[in-house]
């Protein structure tokens, strides 16, 4: 993984859809590297799957739970995102709906480009562990984490 250094601007110097540009693909393949992980199923079922979980209603859901567990940085680049204004908004997404997945997209691409790995899965693990109804503070896995 290659991360920007502060040299050449870092992330922080990114325009929030760029940002979510990458952060987009690198949600999509935590999500379709975790159904996987599942098991063995047709193909037709985990598009279906990742489908369901990647778009924007359903990110806008975890920004909602993630945004409390955000760092100062995460908090900033997440308000950022929700604040940038895209081309257009797809026809069938709520404005709102469509600026939380954006910014969620952010975060998740500000972290990646940082080279901050283990935050990113430590982000998306509470997700899914609160999902599953395991809670992701039961094992320490995602608190507050405090800015670097």
């Amino acid at each position: 993984m290659d991360c920007l250094s502060s040299e050449n601007g870092g992330p922080r110097q990114l325009s929030p859809l760029t940002l979510a540009f990458v952060g987009d693909a690198v949600y999509e393949l935590l999500v379709r590297g975790r159904l996987v992980r599942g098991g063995s199923r047709p193909v037709s079922e985990l598009h279906r799957l990742a489908v369901r979980q990647v778009r924007c209603e359903a990110q806008a859901r975890a920004a909602e739970r993630l945004a409390p567990r955000f760092t100062e940085d995460e908090a900033e680049i997440f308000r950022r995102g929700k604040n940038a204004h895209p081309g257009h908004v797809p026809k069938n997404a709520d404005n709102f709906i469509y600026h939380a997945a954006t910014a969620l997209e952010a975060v998740f691409g500000y972290l990646y480009l940082s080279g901050k790995v283990d935050r990113l899965r430590s982000l998306y693990r509470f997700l899914r562990e609160e999902e599953s109804g395991k809670g992701g503070d039961s094992d320490g896995s995602v608190r507050p984490a405090q800015s670097r």
